[in-house]
């Protein structure tokens, strides 16, 4: 049987994809990261499921619950918050999988991220302003940061920066990225992004640590700081430029 790893999306339960509500459905047994996933989504599995909180549990306990389902000859889906591919956690519950000869899939979800730009109303890759987007985050109680990740030596290149788990940590975000960025420039905070309850902050990067205080965010947010969030006056793409010859066939 297979592990399912399933991208859940950044809140809102109707942002999960069609395969992975159709996977949910099939699976007999479900582990669920309970303190971030909606819990409407758990209304997919069938009546009988297994359903299991991994909030509390150890890798080690999850690896044994995945395992365990296998070996019953179950179908298990592990819905994770966001994308799988971005702080999730999956690698290393993938490495014991193959370490015990499991199989799995990976499906994709909405990254916070994406949800955010989405509540802005904004590309974050705006032709002749930006077009790159750096993924990060601050290591205070958590995993530490590789050499040359850290946020003044990322602020260097002044892409858009989307710093996660950072919201206690906003003051020192602002701190090491303001020599690069400047005082003025576009910042944003989204919280509980496509939640109900979501919470949006717009303003320079100067004073967006004290918006964040005045709000009481302190979890579940993304920090954007970058020219791109402000553009209004930029040079069409090229994608749907009418100087663009259409009918140039693409070498095989």
């Amino acid at each position: 049987m297979t592990v399912h790893f399933i991208g859940a999306g950044p809140g809102a339960a109707d942002l999960i994809t069609v395969r992975g509500q159709r996977l949910l459905g099939s699976c007999r047994v479900c582990l669920y990261a309970g303190s971030l996933v909606p819990r409407e989504l758990l209304d997919a599995c069938p009546p009988d499921a297994r359903l299991v909180d991994t909030a509390r549990m150890t890798l080690e306990e999850i690896t044994e619950e995945l395992v365990a389902a296998h070996r019953a000859g179950h179908d298990v889906a592990r819905l994770h918050s966001g994308d799988p591919s971005v702080y999730s956690a999956v690698a290393e519950q993938m490495r014991r999988l193959d370490a015990a000869g499991v199989p799995y899939e990976v499906v994709p979800g909405v990254p916070a991220f994406a949800a955010a730009a989405a509540t802005l109303k904004r590309e974050l890759t705006v032709p002749t302003v930006g077009q790159t987007v750096i993924l990060t985050r601050v290591a205070e109680r958590a995993t530490a940061m590789p050499d040359g990740e850290d946020l003044a030596t990322l602020g260097r290149s002044r892409a858009l920066l989307v710093v996660h788990l950072a919201a206690r940590h906003a003051d020192r975000v602002v701190a090491e990225l303001l020599p690069h960025y400047g005082p003025d420039c576009p910042a944003a905070v989204v919280a509980f992004a496509s939640r109900p309850d979501e919470v949006v902050l717009r303003g320079p990067l100067e004073g967006i640590a004290r918006q964040l205080k005045d709000a009481g965010i302190t979890r579940t947010a993304v920090i954007m700081v970058g020219a791109t969030l402000g553009a209004e006056q930029f040079g069409d793409s090229y994608l749907y430029s009418a100087g663009r010859d259409r009918c140039q066939v693409p070498e095989a």
